[in-house]
């Protein structure tokens, strides 16, 4: 019964019980990523007359992060490229980097050099700050 509940009310756990009818009703499988997370299309990959252009989604594997989708994929998904992935003629752009995950929150988290975070005290002041004082 629980695991019913989750499925109609949570959206962050993968996809929801309305996003499943959807799927099946209308999405075409159109690949796999190296994480587990699926890729769905309109069947037969027609337009959305409302959007003008074919509707395209995403389930996914585990927890729903945005960031967990790759370089290849995310350009399928936002239409800066026609052809997924997964078909034979496509080729990577040369800019394209391997995926890797938000470490935001994480200790591999970026902390640029003024962050307290970065060296756990405070950089000492250089300056160039003149402190306001009132009248």
């Amino acid at each position: 019964m629980k695991q019913f509940f989750l499925k109609f009310f949570t959206w962050w756990n993968g996809q929801t019980f309305g996003t499943q009818l959807w799927t099946r009703r209308y999405g075409e499988l159109v690949g796999q990523d190296e994480q587990g997370n699926l890729y769905y299309r309109t069947r037969g990959g027609v337009v959305d007359p409302t959007l003008g252009f074919e509707r395209r989604w995403v389930v996914y594997n585990g927890y729903a992060e945005a960031s967990r989708i790759p370089p290849a994929w995310h350009g399928w998904m936002h239409h800066t490229v026609d052809v997924p992935p997964t078909q034979d003629n496509y080729k990577p752009r040369e800019w394209e980097k391997p995926h890797q995950p938000n470490l935001t929150g994480t200790a591999q988290a970026y902390r640029p050099s003024g962050s307290t975070l970065a060296s756990g005290k405070r950089p000492k002041a250089t300056g160039d700050y003149q402190p306001w004082t009132p009248g």
